[in-house]
């Protein structure tokens, strides 16, 4: 039995286990190797299509089906025996797939059928995939001398040990951090839904009785946010961010001599890839193009923003001066949440908590399924789920779930089928919204399997996706009750999950998310904007007692609170994706340098100026450091894509809000295309003309 190697669209994850990582991985290399080599024998007096380019992408599928398994269950079962099992086969599969790129005889294969009157007469999805393939190889070394090649291996086989040691610091010091609370009068202000879940965290870690409970407080974002936000007790608040700021900074877990090694190691694939710079690598085939221009559109946006960011920050610190009888100043970081949620209430009379019994996490989904279901002609439909404990054998665990039952890796996960208007299964999905110890923080979107349209008498392979997230988690048998912004991550990821499942290209390298990740976030952070409407929101905020809607005072309150602070937030963003920029164009800066001191002179008129320095972010910034590209060099393209989706939603605003016709033609134009065409070429299909960037700052109230 090698369970990682079954290729069943319904996932046996009780069969998963770490002791079967090493040989079906294993396995699953020595397969594709010989696929590989098979693919490079073939007769060059004979080469199709067919034969040279597909035959390529489908070497290497089951290997990268089965790898993706290990890799989720990293991020959402982490153990030890999993933990070592994973890194025991992580540099043989970076090995393998670093030579793939550099085979010569296959690369040879692919160029030399390139060449041929049949390969230049190729039209549409063909074409496209031809010249992304030769591409890649070209951006990964293919054209490299010998000597070159092994020096890129050996590289992309170290950034891979020691992004991956990067993320287990960050799980690891994260999970090492806690405050035990007996005194209930230290958690004044604290929303009770949090102070609830402090007492369960408390309950299932053994502190604590009836008699004498006590509170659990982590560094885990639905414990940390509302207590930085509400507490009034800064002693409290400065030890939770004491903590927050020593996340791999200290001890075993310090990133810092891991993020030096990182750049170095960026910077030398990209010099012998004939690069300035990292940055300039990866974005040479996005939409930026270069570092320069990400830099250039940061630095516009910097501009554009600057006098209200200054203004804000003041009206900030001449509130709390006025609150407190004190001098206007800077304040310290952990005040900085609190006092911007104080004066949010004072000007507003509006409290983020008060919209929380609104957004039950079931009615959330529903509702979210509903709007993508009348947008984009689709059915969603749950599928029942069982939980097979392997580490706790019983006689079901040798048993496959029944033909109606999907078994899943934890018992909150939940799996959904999504069917189009005439009944055909176009994917389904796994979602897992709720933090645990074993789990990496943040949320996200993945795919397991990607399937393809019907083709001949060949039938439609469904699609297999899962999202997942630390949401807000059910206390006490209630229901799990989200904050807004919880509930516009739910619709973020959802919106990726969508460019996955509605794919419609025929050769899967080129389906869903596999695209320029400067226009990844676009299906994404389009869907945020349907958690702001009247009229999309009253398909699911609804209260999870009386089921009334939002009443519309407090929708009046939420609305007119809306951009407070607004460029304060996208300063934020702004300088992450500055100092991800300036890091990797110049990986120099922070050879000997003090990290924190390197950031700071960095993000100069970027960061709101506080009386105690914050320690760097890049020692926890999962998003660049914890794998060998992910979000490095292309943090810019969360606000870049917010330039798009403000752009595309207008249309939206034109047409109806809920307008099928509207969502059909997203539907048809941007989510189904995935890579099949150029990103401006699908975002012109669909707008009618290039993006501008005046509706995101209308959006944002700072026109």
């Amino acid at each position: 039995m090698s369970p990682f190697l079954d290729s069943s669209l319904h996932i046996r994850w009780s069969t998963l286990t770490p002791d079967a990582i090493v040989p079906d991985i294993t396995a699953a290399l020595a397969d594709a190797e010989a696929r590989v080599d098979a693919v490079c024998r073939t007769d060059r007096g004979r080469m199709t299509f067919e034969n040279t380019f597909l035959a390529f992408e489908s070497s290497t599928a089951g290997l990268s089906e089965a790898w993706g398994k290990v890799g989720h269950l990293d991020a959402v079962c982490n153990s030890p025996a999993l933990r070592e099992a994973y890194n025991e086969m992580l540099p043989k599969v970076t090995a393998f797939y670093t030579k793939l790129m550099m085979n010569e005889a296959l690369w040879d294969l692919l160029k030399t059928y390139a060449d041929t009157p049949e390969a230049k007469a190729l039209t549409g999805v063909q074409k496209r995939y031809l010249e992304e393939t030769l591409a890649d190889f070209r951006g990964s070394g293919a054209d490299l001398p010998p000597d070159k090649k092994q020096q890129l291996e050996e590289i992309e086989a170290e950034l891979a040990i020691v992004t991956q040691k990067y993320s287990e610091n960050v799980l690891d010091s994260t999970n090492g951090w806690e405050l035990i609370l007996t005194d209930e009068a230290q958690l004044a202000g604290l929303p009770d839904s949090a102070k609830s879940a402090a007492l369960a965290e408390a309950r299932t870690k053994g502190h604590g009785t009836p008699e004498a409970p006590a509170w659990r407080l982590t560094l885990k974002a639905p414990c940390m946010i509302p207590v930085m936000e509400h507490v009034d007790d800064e002693a409290i608040r400065r030890q939770m961010w004491v903590g927050s700021s020593g996340i791999g900074r200290s001890g075993a877990w310090d990133n810092t001599g891991l993020i030096r090694t990182i750049l170095r190691l960026r910077q030398e694939k990209a010099q012998l890839l004939g690069k300035a710079n990292f940055a300039d690598l990866v974005l040479e085939r996005r939409m930026a193009r270069n570092g320069a221009r990400a830099l250039e559109f940061t630095e516009d946006m910097h501009r554009r923003i600057a006098g209200a960011f200054s203004r804000q920050t003041r009206e900030l610190q001449e509130y709390k001066a006025e609150a407190v009888s004190q001098p206007t100043g800077p304040l310290e970081p952990w005040e900085t949440a609190y006092w911007s949620e104080k004066r949010r209430k004072a000007l507003y009379d509006f409290d983020e908590e008060e919209l929380r019994p609104y957004f039950p996490i079931n009615g959330v989904l529903g509702g979210m399924f509903n709007i993508a279901e009348q947008l984009f002609g689709i059915q969603i439909k749950e599928r029942p789920t069982v939980f097979i404990d392997h580490a706790s054998p019983s006689p079901e665990a040798s048993t496959p779930a029944g033909p109606d039952t999907i078994e899943v890796w934890h018992p909150e996960v939940k799996f959904y089928e999504i069917h189009n208007d005439r009944g055909t299964h176009l994917g389904s999905f796994y979602a897992d919204w709720h933090p645990r110890d074993s789990k990496r923080g943040g949320a996200w979107m993945n795919y397991l399997k990607t399937g393809s349209p019907p083709s001949g008498e060949r039938d439609r392979e469904p699609h297999l996706g899962l999202i997942c997230g630390n949401m807000s988690p059910s206390v006490d048998g209630k229901p799990a009750l989200l904050s807004h912004g919880e509930v516009e991550t739910v619709f973020h990821e959802f919106g990726h999950l969508l460019h996955h499942l509605l794919g419609n290209v025929e050769i899967k390298s080129l389906n869903g998310v596999n695209v320029a990740w400067d226009f990844v976030e676009l299906p994404s952070q389009i869907m945020e904007n349907f958690c702001w409407d009247r009229e999309s929101l009253d398909c699911f905020a609804k209260h999870h007692e009386t089921g009334e809607p939002i009443p519309g005072r407090l929708f009046k309150k939420m609305m007119a609170a809306k951009n407070y602070l607004s460029a304060v937030t996208t300063m934020r963003q702004l300088a992450f994706g500055k100092m991800d920029l300036d890091l990797h164009r110049m990986p120099a800066l922070a050879e000997d340098a003090d990290l924190d001191e390197v950031t700071d002179e960095l993000l100069k008129g970027y960061v709101m100026p506080l009386r105690t320095k914050s320690p760097s972010m890049a020692r926890r910034f999962t998003h660049l450091f914890s794998s060998p590209v992910g979000y490095a060099a292309g943090y810019y393209s969360y606000k870049w894509a917010e330039v798009l989706d403000a752009d595309c939603f207008s249309r939206f605003q034109k047409e109806g809000i809920l307008n099928p016709k509207t969502g059909h033609a997203f539907r048809d134009c941007i989510l189904s295309k995935g890579n099949s065409e150029p990103p401006e070429k699908l975002f012109k299909d669909f707008m009618g003309r290039d993006p501008e960037l005046t509706p995101l700052l209308e959006r944002n109230g700072l026109v």
